[in-house]
């Protein structure tokens, strides 16, 4: 954060085109978030507090305890599942009633929190990885997603410097191509060996013993252990417990909300159907163009994200190390 300016990877231009956004007020930077330029558990939670800190250096003094409640609901509202959204969005409100200049402190602060949490993650996910592994992942929890390293990605990093051989099967993670697009160019420009797969034939290579362990990010992990992450994360729990994969999820403590009991409690996001609807790619000159990919005149209905049961979940590796996902191991790890 510069004065009241944030920057940020304009997520949306890759893998085609590599640029950094600027956002100069808070709602600039909740279009950011809600349009998925700036996504990824932690890329969006420290985005959403220095928003807060935006908020914060504007509001009026007249009114500024109203401006600020005002602002946080805005923010909150951009991405509803986003349990890291929240905490950064809480903490910073907090600290911007002690002043302005506690909250940028704040925000710099879970922004540097986010790129920590993530490191320690890789050191303790690198662990369950054995040279010449193959691993399937689904979505994108790679740094574009965090401050830096991610989480789901953070493993596969460290074993990678440390010298292991891995190959990676990225799901494409339809609509929007996260896996495809984000995941797939990560790996590339860290020269680690890997194939984009349809999100259908995740179970297929499951089938052939192609897969030998799955690690997925995570949006928010309830109090029992379920786990909202990217849609079709569910489908792919279900077929690893199938045929005896191990099934991780990484995910930093800021992602845990102890307030919600359980996956029937975590508010899923519906996008818009133009995701489903309509993609967009680079032709042969370099022109970007959007396309109707489906029938035209049906409707579509998209669900952002899905709950995995703690059931089907082997582990949760978080910057505290890793845990089974149950109510007793969850509450000893956040508070």
């Amino acid at each position: 954060m510069e004065g009241a300016s944030v920057h940020y990877i304009e997520q949306n231009l890759l893998p085609f085109s590599f640029r950094i956004g600027q956002s100069v007020t808070f709602e600039e930077s909740c279009r950011v978030i809600r349009s998925m330029n700036v996504r990824g558990a932690g890329a969006i939670g420290a985005l959403a507090g220095f928003a807060m800190a935006q908020a914060a250096s504007v509001a009026p003094e007249a009114e500024y305890h109203d401006f600020l409640s005002r602002a946080k609901a805005t923010i909150e509202s951009t991405r509803p599942t986003a349990r890291n959204l929240f905490h950064a969005v809480d903490l910073v409100f907090q600290a911007a009633l002690v002043s302005r200049e506690e909250a940028i402190r704040s925000a710099t602060e879970i922004a540097d929190t986010d790129a920590r949490d993530s490191r320690l993650i890789g050191e303790y996910g690198a662990q369950l990885l054995r040279n010449e592994m193959n691993i399937e992942t689904h979505c994108n929890a790679g740094w574009l997603a965090f401050v830096d390293y991610g989480t789901a990605l953070s493993p596969i990093y460290h074993a990678h410097q440390q010298g292991k051989n891995l190959f990676v099967y990225v799901d494409e993670t339809r609509p929007r191509g996260q896996g495809a697009r984000l995941t797939a160019w990560e790996l590339f420009h860290e020269g680690i060996p890997h194939a984009i797969i349809p999100d259908n034939a995740g179970a297929y290579f499951m089938s052939l013993g192609k897969v030998d362990l799955m690690i997925v990010g995570a949006d928010r992990v309830a109090a029992n252990g379920d786990v909202a992450n990217k849609i079709g994360t569910l489908e792919k729990a279900i077929a690893a417990r199938a045929y005896g994969i191990p099934f991780y999820v990484a995910a930093p403590t800021s992602t845990f909300d102890p307030s919600c009991a359980d996956g029937s409690q975590i508010p899923i996001e519906f996008r818009d159907e133009s995701e489903i609807l309509f993609q967009e790619g680079l032709t042969d000159d370099g022109r970007k163009e959007t396309i109707r990919v489906c029938s035209p005149g049906s409707t579509a209905l998209n669900p952002a994200f899905d709950v995995t049961p703690a059931r089907f979940i082997t582990g949760i590796i978080t910057e505290k190390g890793i845990i089974t996902p149950s109510p007793e191991n969850i509450q000893s790890i956040t508070t």
